[in-house]
């Protein structure tokens, strides 16, 4: 398993997708067949997977993009939209702050005069900010927008079907790209990398978080045991799908190391990249911006 690891995207064969070649004809319908089998009991699979700790990595990953209000945010592969409610809630957060301040800065204000202020900045809790969700998957984009609806979030919020490897969205348009959990189900990773730079403007961040490689040998034979042996039989149990969670799994084993996606991020022109480990190499989060 080692070996294969450590290949990277470009060697990746179109006849064989996965360390055991789990005979699927071409990587992007493999990707595809796989997020539309799996999209309904995604969110409860990522749970049961992590024990609920990809929770903690996608607040970690806003709390490092650290959003102000008035950010244009692009959410790819986001289609079930962890990301994007965590950037509406932070944003909320962040405007109701300074709501707050500005009222404590007016403390000779009339009451009806703070009212009208508080209702003025309620309708527009966002500052401004939006966030676009693209997803190359329906199921996923229609699972998205279902929760979206349930948990009562619309207010600059936005679902668009597309593919990372050629965005539908003009150059220099967006402030920050994120990609959680997805950039591994790329056919082409450079591809990916270069549209990123592509749609975000001069000065824009890009984000990513993903299962990476860890480096110390006992905790990754474990890690390799608990994947192999333990969330393809979640697979089947919770979504009644194994051959899915297999390629998950296989998906992992052979996306590139930290410092070859690393270079690929800069190989597309971003600068200042680096990464940061969490829990023990199991993720990784890398940042870059366009300069």
């Amino acid at each position: 398993g080692a070996e294969l690891g450590a290949r990277t995207a470009g060697d990746r064969s179109p006849e064989c997708w996965g360390l055991n070649c789990i005979s699927f004809p071409c990587p992007f319908f493999a990707v595809y067949q796989v997020f539309e089998s799996v999209a309904k009991k995604y969110d409860v699979m990522n749970d049961s997977m992590t024990l609920g700790i990809h929770r903690v990595w996608k607040d970690i990953l806003m709390h490092k993009m650290n959003p102000c209000p008035g950010t244009l945010l692009l959410d790819v592969a986001g289609g079930t939209g962890d990301i994007a409610f965590r950037f509406i809630n932070y944003v909320r957060s962040v405007r109701q702050r300074q709501l707050q301040r500005k009222l404590k800065q007016h403390q000779n204000l009339s009451w009806q005069e703070i009212f009208e202020s508080y209702q003025k900045d309620k309708f527009n809790s966002l500052g401004d900010s939006q966030v676009v969700v693209c997803d190359i998957n329906r199921e996923m984009l229609k699972v998205g927008k279902q929760k979206a609806q349930h948990l009562g979030y619309s207010e600059g919020l936005s679902w668009v079907l597309g593919n990372a490897e050629e965005l539908p969205f003009d150059d220099d348009k967006f402030d920050v790209y994120t990609i959680a959990f997805g950039i591994r189900n790329v056919t082409r990773i450079d591809l990916a990398l270069q549209e990123a730079y592509r749609v975000l403007k001069p000065g824009g961040r890009f984000l990513c978080l993903e299962f990476s490689h860890v480096s110390n040998p006992l905790l990754s034979r474990l890690y390799d045991l608990y994947s192999f042996q333990v969330i393809p039989v979640l697979g089947e149990v919770i979504a009644g799908d194994w051959r899915s969670y297999q390629y998950l799994v296989e998906s992992i084993r052979q996306f590139p190391p930290q410092e070859e996606l690393k270079a690929m991020i800069e190989d597309a022109g971003f600068f200042k990249v680096n990464y940061d480990n969490l829990n023990f190499g199991i993720v990784a989060i890398h940042s870059g911006f366009k300069l």
